[in-house]
């Protein structure tokens, strides 16, 4: 018998009130405080890398100009670095997703759900 054969229980659509109950309930506060925890510090770093990058090209040009080897300076490095960081954040950020958020957040849905997912 294949899987087309034997259809999926659809998951029971949870009530507004079920929802508001899962907001306020320490388990989805315990969700939010992990993933605030991870993205506001990221955020923060991140943008002031970012600005730091905008300001040394505007206001220190002869810095940024400054040969590392052959034809790349300092900018190019660092400009590099720009699109480094966002690959290093997203991996950051799917590592803490797995192991941190997701499973937290499985949970409650299944809850919400009734036990199926």
């Amino acid at each position: 018998m294949s899987s087309l054969d034997s259809p999926t229980p659809e998951p029971a659509v949870p009530t507004a009130s079920e929802y508001e109950r899962m907001q306020a309930s320490p388990e989805f506060a315990e969700l939010r405080r992990r993933f605030r925890a991870f993205a506001f510090p990221m955020t923060v770093a991140f943008i002031a890398w970012y600005f730091m990058y905008v300001l040394l090209s505007t206001y220190a040009v002869g810095f940024m100009s400054t040969s590392v080897f052959g034809n790349v300076n300092v900018g190019v490095v660092l400009g590099l670095g720009q699109f480094a960081s966002t690959f290093l954040i997203t991996w950051l950020y799917i590592r803490h997703a797995n192991s941190r958020l997701d499973p937290v957040a499985t949970r409650i849905r299944e809850e919400l759900e009734g036990g199926s997912a």
